[in-house]
């Protein structure tokens, strides 16, 4: 089925393919996206009360996709036909709480992305990324959680509306660092609003709809600012409006983020 997660008022969201396990080869699970007309695809599985994800690409496995998991608990707590649905997710070799609770037209999902790792930028990671994007607002950094990507700050909507990279050369400087995309963002306001895009084509995504994971990464950035609770608009480019919630709390190992968004299964 579809879900289309992270929707802004009712509209837009990334339209996710959501798929139940079964004995498909790996080849297999790469073309559902493009067969769909979406770009992840997720397969759940249940077994022992456990829930198990894995999510794909035109390009290969993913270890973790923040809107494929908000897409994929949608779908669990209607099946489970209750109001508050509450679980253990396993995916990319970790288990982790996620919920989602009904509302009107569809169902409002949060997980634990994990731990978010952060660090500056290397040398090599700054020349060649950087200059793609010349309207730069403060320090870049790299941040984690399963797989790096650069969090980039400009300095307006509309310095964010009018990029344009040269995605071949960026797919080629991802690869090369290792880097899962680029993710440029505008300074949030005091409220906590942002707008963000999420740039990968090195996953076959040349431009994500949504990107709730490197917002969870923005968020634990931004607390070490003051900024406990983020809502980051995306998809605009795209004609696909979808918003992302971010949460944190600080805690004796660190920075723990709550994130997701509101979903509605369509297909």
């Amino acid at each position: 089925m579809i879900v289309h997660a992270c929707l802004r008022d009712g509209r837009g969201g990334s339209p996710t393919a959501v798929v139940a396990e079964g004995s498909f080869t790996d080849d297999e699970r790469r073309a559902v996206p493009v067969a769909w007309g979406t770009s992840h695809a997720v397969f759940v599985s249940t077994h022992d009360g456990q829930v198990s994800l894995r999510f794909f690409t035109a390009e290969g496995e993913l270890p973790a996709c923040g809107h494929g998991t908000v897409a994929a608990l949608a779908v669990l707590a209607g099946r489970s036909g209750m109001s508050e649905y509450r679980t253990t997710l396993l995916a990319g070799g970790r288990s982790f709480a996620g919920r989602a609770v009904r509302r009107p037209g569809g169902f409002q999902a949060l997980f634990d992305p994990g731990p978010v790792t952060l660090r500056e930028p290397t040398g090599p990671e700054r020349d060649l990324i950087l200059p793609l994007f010349p309207v730069l607002a403060g320090p870049a950094v790299v941040a984690s959680v399963g797989r790096p990507r650069m969090l980039i700050p400009v300095p307006t909507r509309a310095d964010l509306a009018a990029l344009t990279p040269d995605l071949d050369r960026l797919r080629q400087a991802t690869d090369r660092l290792g880097l899962l995309g680029c993710y440029l963002y505008t300074v949030p306001t005091e409220d906590g609003r942002a707008a963000a895009r999420m740039f990968a084509p090195s996953i076959g995504v040349p431009e994500d709809i949504a990107n709730a994971n490197s917002t969870a990464c923005l968020a634990a950035h931004l607390s070490r600012r003051g900024f406990t609770t983020l809502t980051v608009d995306m998809g605009d480019a795209l004609a696909c409006p979808s918003s992302i919630t971010a949460t944190t709390e600080a805690g004796p190992e660190g920075v723990r983020v709550d994130v997701g968004g509101i979903a509605t299964i369509t297909e």
